[in-house]
């Protein structure tokens, strides 16, 4: 059949949606012949939507099913900002992805003053991804064997079912919560420079899998029990972290925040308390911050990071104070920093050239290292972010740029 052909088989539902590439052997084609069945079905045009740089031959199967083009989002770039951390070292430009006037032109202030001030000092505090399967036991004591069956064989569970499945992950610890005759499993894994979420997924299922064999009664319910916790807003990822637990500070000079931020570190400490302290306490919110998310999400839009974990990139703490010496000390606490530099949205073209300008595409040496490199700069980005926006509503300027910037 030819071109035009398949095209209307496809607009009238005889060939669906994700049989096309079976007909043309491409992918590239049969993203055309996708979009252009759409454009016909529905009478409209697609023309933006299929003007791309990325190759669909690259991607699916890997990144997108059912492939119709890109949706493209400007992209932005602040800096350059110093970052006095344990991996990341040195200036740093910081790619964001938004269509919020006004924001790279926040951070890009914020790097600005951190940078006249010294730099940012960041801190990893901890590095783990989890997945929490769900087991059904006859009942509380059985539960409660079977965990501690799980805590004493961690070192048997890593060579009998994660090392069969991954030659980075490894399995560091297990937290057990039963609820009645239900049994929770958080394990905890070692990633390298991957996020980790399938690698994770994958060597729990064959943990599951040896479970089953030592205890024929307990029943594998859930290779997820919602308590890793992925892609909701949760105290548990609050409290205890997931992927990496970072934070960022700095000590700003009165004579910079005056003349660059045009307001004091008095009225930056208090609308800090009153507004990410106190009014995210009466909002019952897991973001004590003024804007984490937005920092989170263009950089996670921009390097191929899972934009649905920017729900937990969200959580955490913002501080500010007047040191003894009139100077303003700030920082950011982000307990589940989720990012990888290898593996997912990561390897597609754009987003890898994203993570080039900060000098974290790829495996770092050692593994690990350059993940823990990009999430000390995301840190520093989202404290440039904190900063500025606080000045704004300190100095009483956040609605002058948005009307300048944003509308």
């Amino acid at each position: 059949m030819n071109l035009e052909e398949l095209i209307e088989k496809v607009a009238s539902g005889e060939i669906k949606l994700h049989e096309v590439e079976k007909y043309t052997g491409d992918k590239k084609l049969a993203t055309d012949v996708r979009r252009k069945a759409l454009e016909k079905k529905l009478g409209i045009s697609l023309e933006n939507i299929g003007y791309y740089s990325i190759d669909p031959n690259q991607v699916i199967g890997k990144n997108i099913e059912n492939m119709i083009g890109v949706v493209q989002i400007p992209m932005g770039v602040a800096g350059p900002l110093k970052i006095n951390g344990e991996y990341a070292k040195g200036e740093f430009y910081i790619p964001l992805a938004t269509t919020e006037g006004a924001l790279v032109a926040s951070v890009n202030r914020g790097c600005s003053a951190l940078t006249a001030a010294g730099g940012v000092k960041t801190t990893i505090i901890d590095d783990k991804m989890t997945r929490a399967p769900l087991l059904k036991c006859t009942d509380a004591r059985r539960a409660r064997e079977v965990a501690r069956w799980v805590e004493e064989n961690l070192e048997y569970l890593q060579e009998k079912a994660v090392s069969k499945v991954t030659k980075h992950g490894k399995l560091r610890g297990v937290k057990p919560y039963i609820v009645g005759n239900n049994l929770y499993l958080r394990f905890e894994f070692e990633t390298g420079d991957a996020m980790g979420m399938n690698m994770v997924t994958i060597a729990s299922e064959e943990i599951m899998k040896v479970i089953e064999e030592h205890f024929p009664d307990v029943k594998y319910l859930a290779l997820s029990g919602n308590l890793c916790v992925d892609k909701k807003p949760n105290a548990m990822n609050f409290i205890n972290g997931r992927g990496k637990t970072v934070i960022a500070e700095a000590i700003i000079p009165r004579e910079i925040v005056e003349k660059k931020l045009k307001t004091t570190p008095e009225l930056i400490a208090e609308v800090n308390y009153r507004k990410n302290l106190v009014g995210s306490a009466q909002a019952g919110s897991y973001g004590f911050n003024a804007h984490f998310a937005n920092i989170v999400g263009a950089i996670f839009l921009a390097t191929g990071q899972d934009e649905a974990q920017i729900t937990e990139g969200s959580h955490g703490i913002t501080l500010a104070e007047v040191t003894p010496e009139g100077d303003l000390y700030i920082s950011i606490t982000m307990p589940s920093l989720e990012i990888g530099t290898v593996g997912g949205g990561t390897r597609v073209a754009t987003q890898r050239e994203a993570l080039s300008i900060m000098g974290v595409a790829g495996g770092g040496d050692p593994p690990g290292a350059n993940a823990k490199k990009f999430a000390e700069i995301i840190a520093g980005a989202v404290l440039a972010g904190e900063l500025s926006l606080l000045a704004a509503i300190a100095a009483k300027h956040l609605a002058k740029a948005h009307k300048e910037l944003g509308r």
